[in-house]
Formats: C-alpha cells, structure tokens, sequence
C-alpha cells in the first residue's frame, strides 16, 4: 500500500541528497520514523545529526536511507508540499478587509484570503489564529515553529469578535499565552480603524501584548486601507494628516515608557502616519532590527540608510545620462530628496514621477499598490527617459506582472523605456544604476 508523503520538486547540485540517489520524482515517507506530512515537519525532524530516510522511488521501489551528517546542513531537497499549494482559507470576515474592497474582474487568486500558520513561518503571511485548534498550536510548539506572525488588532475580546466577525477571534488572549509559555517568537500587527480600536483601546492592547515580552517581540500597528469600492460595508474613517498627528502624540509616551521598561519602543507605527501628518520620521535607532519591513515599519529609514553605505563604496560617472524613478504619492518627496544626492555623487540627471492610484481611490498612496494601468495612463506622454525604475513590490512575486494584469513588458512596449525592477529597501538600486544604465 503506498503511504502519503511529499514528492520531492527538484535536488540540489552537490547536495547530500544527490550523493544518496534521491532524484526528482521521487517521494519523501519517514524521517527517522515519523511520516512526513509537511515541509515545517521536514524542517524539523532533519535538525537531527544521523537520519534514517524512507523514500519512495518514482518508479514504486522504497529505499531507506542512512544519512550522517552535521546539525544545521541541509539536504538539498525542495518539496511540493500541498498545505502551501492548497492553503487554508480565511473564515473571517473583517470589517476592514483589504480584499472586500477589490473592484470585479481581477484574477482570482487577489480574492483569496489565506489565514495559514504555514505560510506565517515560511513566507512571512499574517494570521488571525481563530482558524487553529489547540492541537495545531501544540504541533507549532513542539515543531519550534517560529517567529509567526498575528494579526492581533485588539485583545479586548468583544471588540475583536466584532471587527473579525468570528466568535472564535475572542480566544486571542489564550492562544498568544500559550505559544508564548511554549517558546515561540511572535510578531503582532494591528490594522487601526479610526474610533474602533484605537486609543484607550489601542492602549490596552498594548500593554496585554507588552506582559508577553520577550516572546512577542514587537507590534507593529498600521492604517486600515480604505479604496473606493467599500460600498455596503461596515463604515470605516480613514487617517488623514489631523488624525495621523493625534495618533503620532498620543501614542508617544507610552513609546516613551516601553523604552524604559523595555529598552525598545516595542509598538511602531508604520511610515504612513508619520507622512500623512508632515511629520519627522523617528530616527533609524528606533526601529530595531526592522523586524517588519514589510509592513511599511520603518521602511524609509531603512531606504535611505542603504542608499547613503552605497554611496559611500562606489564611485563612477553617470555622465549626466537621464534616469527616471517612479513611486507613489507617499514616498514621492524622499524619494526626490535621495535622488539628488544619487545624482549629485554619480552625475546622473535623475527624475522622480509621482503616480496616483486612480485604480484603488485617492486615500491609497503607497507605491506597492500602484497598477500598471495607472502608470501607463499617467506618464506615457510625458515620459521622456529611457531607463524606468520601480521598486519589485509592485509586482507579483514570482511573476513580472501589477495588480490589474498588466505586465511588465507591456509598461515597456507602452512607455518605450526599459523598465527595471528594483528591491523595494533600495539596497540593490545602485549596483542596477550602475549595472544596468552605466
């Protein structure tokens, strides 16, 4: 009788996979006795110095295999594993969901809401909880797996039932406990609705996360997103600069005695806040280790500090070649402000477009959500350089293509300039400068 398993994708060049005999095709049973059900229970069980391997053959043959090895070596094995080819889906039904407020006709996998530990550890993805039992919390905590990542909103029970719309949502308080008695990293977001979970709410909240330091490590709190396809739904305000700079200020002295109690802030506000308020960002120190980069936390300092060690390693001359740079309206100024200082050290004559999200609505300003369209519509008449740059973040991650469908090429064809994609964070923008236009 054949035994599930995971079919093993591709090996590794030199690995010790390829010494054994382990090909393509064939699928992983056991390690050490244990059927493999995913690749967290894989990562796991090969920490061990000496495996015994059970693999089928694609042929139907079982080898097992003795493998020897040190503690932190891989195997070089990539998996299909159909937890994250199949992930599970979200059952809650948030009153500030970002997908809700997708307009009609996108391609499907933007409607699907993934609400998976999995995904949590491997790929960085937030989860709610409320779709775990007690028995998967216990496998994250036997399996080490950590940090993950939880969309916390607020511990106030009643008010999370409310904003997830899940009467599971009120056993938060329990499930961070227990995965913290068990070891595990957390990193917490809160999506802040105006009047909902804010203030004294957004300050208790806190200080329940804060009594589960250091295992939550830090909380990273930012606007909820509101586009202009929220027809009948649950009415939300969203941040505009007055709100932004109350919030910023009140929020300030308890930032102020977590670093004393704490050494660190613990609670950040993503960039956002700081722009839509016309305020100074705090300074690069506050934000840590950029634990949640991703979130917008931080994500400006991080920018310009990468930017300003480049500038300091290289050196070659642009000869006043034109470049262009294309972002949305939140980062526009600094992005400007940087570009000057890049084009003053290589003499490069950089321009910096703005792009408005005409596709998501005018309350939506980052650059990660621009659409291709958009930028088509904006700049193809008035785009004169030959060479575009745009951060990889407005694009899907495995594939060369925005938000409505629009590819890459199609942006080239469209505004007759070679586009290139850059990291996000900047570290990588010089070395394209230089290597791709130079």
């Amino acid at each position: 009788m054949k035994r599930d398993g995971l079919v093993i994708k591709s090996v590794a060049f030199n690995s010790i996979a390829q010494e054994v005999g382990i090909e393509a095709g064939d699928v992983l049973l056991e390690i050490n006795g244990v059927k493999v059900r995913d690749i967290l229970e894989y990562k796991y069980l090969i920490t061990d110095e000496y495996l015994n391997l059970v693999v089928r053959k694609n042929y139907g043959e079982e080898w097992e295999i003795e493998i020897e090895k040190d503690y932190d070596e891989d195997l070089g094995l990539e998996l299909v594993d159909p937890a994250i080819e199949h992930p599970k889906r979200c059952h809650n039904k948030c009153i500030f969901c970002f997908i809700d407020q997708l307009p009609p006709n996108l391609r499907k996998t933007l409607y699907f809401k993934d609400d998976d530990s999995m995904l949590s550890f491997l790929q960085g993805n937030f989860i709610t909880l409320t779709n775990l039992k007690d028995e998967e919390i216990d496998r994250i905590i036997k399996y080490r797996i950590s940090p993950i990542n939880v969309s916390v909103h607020t511990t106030n029970p009643e008010l999370r039932v409310k904003m997830l719309n899940n009467k599971r949502a009120a056993e938060i308080n329990n499930q961070l406990k227990k995965l913290a008695e068990g070891g595990i990293t957390i990193n917490c977001q809160i999506v802040l609705c105006y009047g909902i979970n804010d203030k004294e709410e957004l300050v208790k909240t806190l200080e329940d996360l804060k009594g589960l330091y250091p295992n939550v490590q830090n909380v990273a709190i930012v606007p909820v997103g509101i586009t202009k396809y929220r027809d009948k739904l649950y009415k939300i305000e969203g941040y505009d600069a007055q709100k932004s700079l109350e919030l910023i200020e009140y929020l300030k002295p308890l930032q102020e005695k977590f670093n004393k109690e704490l050494g660190i802030p613990f609670a950040r506000l993503a960039d956002e806040f700081y722009v839509m308020a016309g305020v100074e960002l705090p300074d690069y120190e506050h934000y840590g280790d950029f634990e949640q980069l991703e979130d917008g936390i931080g994500m400006i300092r991080f920018f310009e500090r990468n930017i300003l060690e480049d500038l300091k390693t290289n050196d070659f001359d642009g000869k006043g070649k034109k470049i262009a740079f294309i972002t949305g309206e939140s980062f526009f100024s600094y992005l400007n402000d940087i570009s000057e200082i890049i084009s003053k050290k290589f003499n490069l004559n950089i321009k910096v477009y703005k792009v408005y999200n005409e596709f998501f609505g005018e309350k939506i300003t980052v650059a990660g959500l621009l659409t291709g369209r958009d930028i088509i519509n904006q700049l193809k008449n008035s785009i004169t350089e030959k060479y575009i740059f745009i951060p990889n973040n407005m694009l899907k991650a495995d594939e060369d293509i925005f938000l409505d469908d629009v590819s890459l090429l199609e942006l080239e064809n469209e505004l007759k300039a070679k586009v290139i994609k850059v990291k996000y964070t900047g570290e990588d923008l010089i070395e394209k400068i230089k290597g791709e236009v130079i």
